[in-house]
């Protein structure tokens, strides 16, 4: 969080059924979506492949790593492009699928508050849920979610 007021500035990216809360400084673009080169031996939610800034950097569906149904894409799909924050991806980088434009937002102490009422699944990349004003976003483990796609990427094959 910032000196001056405690507050962290943050993405709020749209799901299928929800929305995510990463930090704005964890994302280094909202891209319009592309059709991802496929990777065999791939699970579902590892859509494949898409070039971002001269590198192929994995494109992935939260939904789908969640267990859910992936969405069909729509004229309002993006690709979040997230920073890694270890080494493990070879880019540097990986892109979630979004079903709108995220909001920016600021977060602070005052504003959120763990929300208990919803459990978090045993292997799901999600640190928990919030509730800040009128949504309940999911925040998603960061680190969790880059070692499971590292961990498909090293197994697939282009």
């Amino acid at each position: 969080m910032n000196e001056a007021g405690g507050e962290i500035y943050s993405l709020l990216v749209p799901l299928a059924s929800g929305r995510l809360l990463v930090p704005r400084a964890c994302v280094a673009e909202i891209a319009s979506y592309q059709v991802p080169a496929t990777m065999l031996g791939a699970p579902p939610w590892y859509l494949g492949l898409v070039s971002w800034n001269g590198r192929q950097v994995p494109l992935v569906s939260f939904e789908g790593l969640c267990g859910q149904p992936i969405p069909a894409v729509s004229a309002r799909t993006r690709m979040v492009v997230l920073h890694a924050l270890g080494e493990r991806l070879d880019a540097g980088a990986y892109a979630l699928v979004s079903q709108g434009f995220p909001q920016l937002v600021r977060v602070s102490a005052e504003v959120i508050q763990p929300d208990m009422s919803a459990a978090v699944h045993e292997g799901e990349p999600v640190v928990c849920r919030v509730r800040m004003l009128n949504e309940t976003p999911w925040i998603p483990d960061l680190e969790r979610l880059e070692v499971m796609i590292a961990d498909e990427t090293s197994v697939a094959q282009p």
